[in-house]
Formats: structure tokens, sequence, C-alpha cells
């Protein structure tokens, strides 16, 4: 069995030095929630009934004790260079990044928390190289969540920015409760996902 050829698929060619943001934004019939990384698109499988309902606890989580000054996204882009674009599950973002009803990314500069929930498809991407692309980027709070077995609650592992070295260094695991200071005074019960 041979591959169809492009023309014939639907897809175009990539350009040969890859995608830029510009294309991310403006390519007609993307699937949802494509991500731009390293110049590549990035298709995301469909989502598990545990990482939408993550999303969910932890969004209205983060918004009961959000101070002024700040606001919570989800599922938004955030541009962190020319050629990455991805997506986090939840952006917690200065209110003035927030521009109008159109708008359809953040820059990194205005991203105060980037959160993923991993996936088995996006394991080595929210693992790794979206760890090294949001620090690089400067974002100060950073936070992986996972699954745990066999209850099926999120367990978060809570990275903050080095000043001195420019890497995340992870600051904490958080099962059943996380509570933190950072980035602001922040308490949500994880086995609450069960009443969702």
């Amino acid at each position: 069995m041979t591959a169809e050829p492009v023309e014939q698929s639907g897809w175009r060619m990539p350009p040969l030095d890859g995608y830029t943001v510009d294309d991310l934004l403006t390519l007609p019939d993307l699937p949802p929630h494509t991500e731009l990384i390293d110049g590549s698109l990035v298709l995301v499988s469909p989502q598990r009934w545990f990482h939408f309902t993550a999303i969910d606890l932890l969004v209205s989580g983060l918004r009961r004790t959000l101070p002024p000054g700040l606001r919570v996204a989800r599922e938004m882009t955030v541009v962190l260079d020319r050629r990455n674009g991805p997506e986090p599950d939840i952006s917690v973002i200065n209110s003035t990044a927030r521009k109008g009803p159109d708008q359809t990314y953040f820059e990194a500069a205005d991203v105060v928390l980037a959160v993923e929930v991993i996936s088995p498809e996006s394991e080595a991407r929210d693992r790794l190289t979206k760890t090294h692309k949001y620090a690089a980027a400067g974002i100060r709070h950073y936070w992986l969540v996972e699954m745990t077995e066999p209850h099926g609650h999120p367990v978060i592992e809570v990275f903050e920015l080095s000043p001195d070295t420019g890497a995340y260094r992870s600051t904490g695991t958080h099962r059943d409760r996380i509570k933190v200071d950072e980035p602001y005074s922040i308490d949500i019960d994880l086995t609450a996902i069960d009443e969702l």
C-alpha cells in the first residue's frame, strides 16, 4: 500500500523552513488545539475524560482565589517565539493580556502560570519539550498534571523558574490537595474530580 500524494489528501506540503506562528494563526481548517513546536504543526489526539475534568477542576479552583490583575484561560495558544506556539491546557495571565473576544493567542511575557495535563500521546512534549521552552520564554510557574491509579485523581508537580539557571526546579508534588502561595494563594481539593 502506498501513501496518497499530499495534493490529493487535502494537506499541503510544509514550508521548507517549517511553519511560523503567523501560519498557525492564519492557516484555514486546522484541527482544534493544533500546536506549533519547532516549526512543526502538532495535531492533538481526542481528549480523555480525565483530561477535560482535570482542566475543569483546576480552572474552577484557580479562579476561586484569583487576585485582581490576573485571569485564567483554557486552551489558548501562547506565542513563545516565531516557531513555537504551544497551547497550554490552562494559563494564568496578566489581565492586560486580554485584548478582546476575537483574540486567539497570548504572548509568553503575559503568562504567569502554564499548566499541562499529561496525556499518553503528549507525555514527552509536556515533560521535556514544553518544560524547556516555557522556561526559556521566562514563564515563571509551570504545573504538570497526571492521573494517579487506581482512583483517577490528579497529581500535580509544581515547578518554578530558577533565576540562577533559567531552568525549572521542582518545588513539590501534590496529591489529594494542592495548596501553594505562588504565583498566588491557591488551595484546590484534587479529590473533588470525583464530583465532576
